[in-house]
């Protein structure tokens, strides 16, 4: 399957699964974005950007100390639920954006954090996806990163992650369905 097709199937997965994904997966994903975020050291501020946002489950996360919040996702439906989610959390500083993770319509270097959930088991090329996604983070910004287990070991999620010239400063695999990475 080419690259496009590929996009095209993932995103009426997540569209058919979009009003149902909380009920089924936010168990699994809290636990993921817990886990990523306790190998944060400074504060969770400046501009975040949770690439695949889905259904917002980060948001409630993230929004009390980040200035900024941008989720995006290509799957229209789950941004939907998305914007249901932010209006039933009254989360005002969060902005969604629907988009390609691999031609993100953002500056260079313009955010302080970026998370990428559930992302790259998805991607047809995921080191394209993170050199995109290293390119609209700061030169200093932090990356919670997460690879699902049954496509990518630990060995070849830590070898992608290198290629892609980040540096793996915390990673979480137990009692998980994936790897998640906190990478500078």
């Amino acid at each position: 399957m080419g690259g496009w097709e590929k996009k095209r199937s993932v995103m009426r997965r997540y569209d058919v699964a979009a009003s149902m994904y909380d009920a089924r997966y936010a168990e699994v994903q809290t636990a993921k974005i817990e886990a990523g975020l306790k190998y944060l050291k400074k504060e969770l501020c400046g501009s975040v950007l949770d690439v695949g946002c889905g259904t917002g489950i980060l948001f409630d996360y993230v929004t009390d100390n980040a200035d900024t919040i941008v989720g995006l996702d290509f799957s229209g439906k789950t941004l939907l639920e998305a914007k249901k989610h932010l209006r039933d959390g009254n989360l005002a500083n969060v902005h969604l954006i629907r988009a390609d993770a691999d031609n993100m319509p953002f500056s260079d270097h313009a955010f302080s954090h970026v998370f990428a959930m559930t992302i790259l088991q998805n991607s047809p090329n995921p080191i394209d996806t993170l050199t995109e996604i290293r390119r609209v983070a700061r030169n200093d910004a932090i990356f919670v990163i997460t690879g699902l287990k049954k496509i990518f070991n630990e060995r070849a999620f830590k070898r992608l992650l290198k290629n892609a010239r980040l540096k793996v400063v915390g990673l979480e695999k137990e009692n998980l369905e994936c790897c998640v990475a906190v990478c500078t």
